[in-house]
């Protein structure tokens, strides 16, 4: 509604010509109401945000041209309006009301005065006559009228109301003397209020409620409830009042302390300047300067610094701003701007050091050592960007370290595993309460150079959310060119990175940004073959153990069967991790022994390792020694290195329905569509029955089922694991395959040759079929591993077919067919 109402107690000046006093008022309305006939039916005038009592007055102001016509049409006529408020509050330039817009108990007002101000507005004088309920509603055009009842109130004193009335004097008078928007004389007009019943309403009206109680007040009847009522809302309101009290005098009581300690230190100050002494904040200010002047800073950097210092020096130490700048200041000198580590270029050190921390990885080690180089040769390092992809356990970090020990660098080591705020990488803004730099800035200031090696772990895990996408922030900090510049949100000044040589690892690069990728120079790090893993264990994890556990200087023997036991029947992994922790408790056994009083030697054998590390958790995953139809063994690749995958299908009766089980992904169930789509298209040459899906379910199944398996390699696997489901023919036990199938039955090449071969070794298989184009790839296996084992390189399904299944589908008799080819 169009600013209909505005409450008189909301103007910022009161009208002179409309000032009452309210007893004398009220004294006024008793004499004038016993010559009132008030009507049946009546105007019916909305109140918003307030509410009108009887033997009260209330100045309004009406805007709207429907409401200044009633005005005008009462003024004319016996200048009486029922005055009923609004359950809500309408809207500006809303004039339509309801009956379910009202509340239903309103007061009877006579119009005392009115006053016209410009646009099309009233302001009125409004005497409350006596309440009303209303019967019916007569009309809404041009305005609101309705046929009311007029409700008559009994006030019988009582000693109940007399006590009543007594702790509402009691009550407001309390109120009024806390309360700032209550004048102090109107607890006098209230002391001169005889009648209960006004005086409640007199009460009521001037506290500062909202519509619904002064509603709740106004439409109770009954006189001792209407006074028990008045006395919640009055002990209400002084509770608040009291509050609001307390807590402005807490506040005026610290500004008054805060006041005073600062005169007492300016005080401080003006003595310190007659004696000649510095306080404080001179001395810190005196500090800094000497700092900025000592860090050699870049002149950009020098000119930031050095306005945030003058920005100190005129902020007193109490204010919040002041620590804030002190600790930029702090991070500013305290980073190494013309601090480096100069590299010792010397190839036979760094070779020695690298084979002393590090057993193989012979491609890593030569890159390494090219880059060193091009260093030598140049005169000048800039920071490459490498990126150790493999399995756990394989050294990826602690490779981190040997680059940084062989070039005399300093190392830092950040994980970004699980880091989803890209402030983590470059920092906060200075605006945030507790800001920091990233981690990048952390660790050179950590550092205590501006090139040191910085490993970057576990770059494959960074998460993304609302907070944004720390991989995209190190885009900038990865890139050569870019690097030189880069910018801290902290710092806002820009710091060089480009002497950094910064390596990350990761176990897979699916989940890395191709962007970010792109960036980094790959180096694969493959898992250990057994003879490799021996070794290690020999040169590194039995001397290291043997130390940290305390028997170093005792006689531990652990010959190489043990070693390939604790490898194959205890850890099954592409790395050494577990290894170390096998070994290491082997260690802590002895520990144990020699803390008991036993003297070695100590020979670690058979029995004795099944009494430190109790039955053996591996076991061949060679499911039988025997073939079996439609159990295909394939290879797969997995995080911690190569798997042996077995697939089993089945033939049911069905409708030709494909149904898949074992946690299957995606692109795994592809690749089972495809091999179904390849046997159908050949059935006819592999002599099995072209029609056997009209008839025929086929159920595939991933054993293992709660490990998810993804990746196009099985295609060979399922498609002859399928084909010997349907020809009944058994598959070869000994013989595993990896591969992916096209639907014209050509098998294309996969990766991860070097894993899937050390687990087809691992796992007792002797023969692995390959796909042709892979043929390079079996250069990065071992030679002893090649020697043991034969690899069938095959371009076709057929190809496979012949040296996978017992008996080539094509040589199998009509009379020895399945039951599928049957009609």
């Amino acid at each position: 509604m169009e600013g209909y109402i505005d409450n008189w107690f909301t103007l910022s000046e009161e009208p002179p010509e409309i000032k009452a006093d309210q007893n004398v008022i009220s004294e006024s309305i008793d004499q004038e109401k016993k010559g009132f006939d008030i009507p049946e039916k009546i105007a019916v005038l909305p109140l918003d945000e307030n509410v009108l009592f009887p033997e009260l007055v209330m100045p309004w102001v009406v805007h709207g041209e429907k409401w200044v016509k009633l005005v005008n049409d009462a003024v004319l006529g016996n200048k009486m309006i029922g005055v009923l408020t609004l359950r809500t509050k309408k809207e500006d330039g809303d004039n339509t009301v309801s009956a379910q817009d009202f509340y239903d108990i309103g007061v009877v007002g006579r119009i005392s005065r009115l006053l016209k101000l410009p646009e099309d507005a009233i302001q009125i004088l409004v005497f409350g006559l006596n309440k009303f309920r209303v019967v019916e509603w007569i009309q809404w055009d041009p305005y609101p009228m309705a046929k009311i009842e007029i409700i008559k109130e009994e006030e019988i004193k009582t000693d109940e109301t007399e006590a009543l009335v007594r702790n509402i004097l009691t009550l407001f008078q309390k109120v009024v003397e806390l309360a700032p928007y209550l004048p102090k004389e109107i607890f006098v007009a209230a002391m001169n209020i005889k009648q209960p019943s006004r005086l409640a309403h007199f009460v009521i009206s001037n506290l500062n409620l909202d519509v619904e109680s002064k509603q709740n007040i106004l439409s109770t009847n009954e006189l001792i409830e209407k006074l028990k009522k008045v006395n919640y809302y009055l002990t209400r309101e002084l509770d608040i009042l009291q509050i609001g009290s307390k807590i402005q005098t807490q506040i005026q009581s610290e500004m008054a302390k805060t006041q005073r300690e600062y005169f007492l230190r300016e005080q401080l100050k003006a003595i310190q300047r007659e004696l000649g002494e510095m306080d404080e904040k001179t001395i810190e200010l005196n500090e800094l300067k000497e700092k900025i002047e000592k860090a050699k800073l870049p002149p950009e950097v020098l000119k930031e610094a050095e306005k945030e210092l003058e920005r100190l020096s005129r902020i007193p130490p109490v204010s919040a701003e002041y620590p804030v700048i002190r600790n930029y200041l702090d991070w500013i000198t305290e980073l190494p701007w013309n601090i480096r580590t100069e590299d010792s270029l010397d190839l036979k050190k760094a070779e020695k050091v690298l084979n002393e921390d590090h057993y193989d990885l012979e491609k890593v080690k030569e890159r390494i050592l090219e880059y060193l180089a091009v260093g030598h040769l140049k005169k000048d390092l800039k920071g490459p960007i490498l990126c150790f992809v493999g399995p756990p356990g394989v050294g990826k970090t602690s490779l981190g370290k040997s680059i940084a020990r062989a070039l005399g660098r300093k190392f830092v080591r950040i994980s970004l595993g699980g880091v989803r705020d890209e402030a983590e990488i470059r920092g906060h803004r200075r605006t945030y309460v507790g800001a920091l730099p990233g981690r990048i800035i952390q660790g050179i200031r950590k550092a205590g150079s501006n090139n040191p090696v910085f490993m970057l772990d576990e770059v494959d895990k960074i998460g993304l959310d609302f907070r944004g996408d720390p991989s995209a922030a190190l885009l900038e900090v990865l890139d050569p060119e870019q690097n030189s510049t880069f910018v801290d949100h902290y710092l806002a000044v820009p710091f060089d990175l480009s002497k950094v040589i910064f390596i990350a690892t990761a176990n897979i690069l699916d989940t890395i940004p191709p962007a970010l990728l792109d960036r980094m120079e790959l180096i694969r790090i493959p898992g250990y073959t057994d003879p490799e893993k021996i070794a290690i264990a020999r040169k590194y994890l039995i001397p290291k153990q043997s130390k940290e556990n305390g028997i170093e200087d005792q006689t531990v023997t652990i010959s190489d069967e043990i070693l390939i036991k604790m490898i194959r029947e205890y850890t099954r992994e592409a790395g050494v991790r577990n290894l170390e922790r096998t070994i290491a408790t082997v260690c802590r056994k002895i520990a144990k022994d020699v803390a008991s009083g036993k003297k070695g030697p100590f020979v670690v054998d058979e029995e004795n390792l099944r009494k430190y590390l109790g039955k053996r958790i591996y076991f061949d995953e060679v499911m039988s020694g025997k073939d079996r139809v439609g159990v295909a063994t394939g290879l797969a690749w997995t995080q911690t290195g190569g798997e042996i995958l077995f697939v089993e299908s089945s033939v049911l009766s069905g409708k030709g329905n494909l149904i898949l089980t074992g946690n299957m992904g995606d692109i795994m169930q592809e690749s089972a569509r495809i091999a179904l789509s390849c046997v159908r298209e050949r059935a006819k040459k592999w002599k099995i029955d072209e029609k056997f899906y009209e008839k025929h379910d086929i159920h595939v199944h991933v054993p293992a089922g709660a490990i998810p398996k993804d990746g196009p390699s099985a295609g060979i696997t399922l498609v002859v694991s399928m084909v010997s489901s349907l020809s009944q023919i058994p598959v070869k036990h000994s013989i595993a395959m990896t591969g992916e199938i096209t639907l014209t039955g050509k098998v294309l090449p996969i990766g991860g040759i070097k894993e899937k071969s050390l687990a087809a070794y691992r796992s007792g298989i002797k023969e692995v079929v390959l796909p042709q184009e892979n043929e390079n790839d079996l250069d990065d296996i071992p030679a002893d591993v090649r020697k043991k084992m034969k690899y069938h390189l095959v371009k076709t399904i057929d190809e496979v077919l012949k040296i996978t299944l017992k008996k080539s589908p094509r040589m199998v008799k009509k009379k020895k067919t399945s039951s599928l080819q049957e009609k």
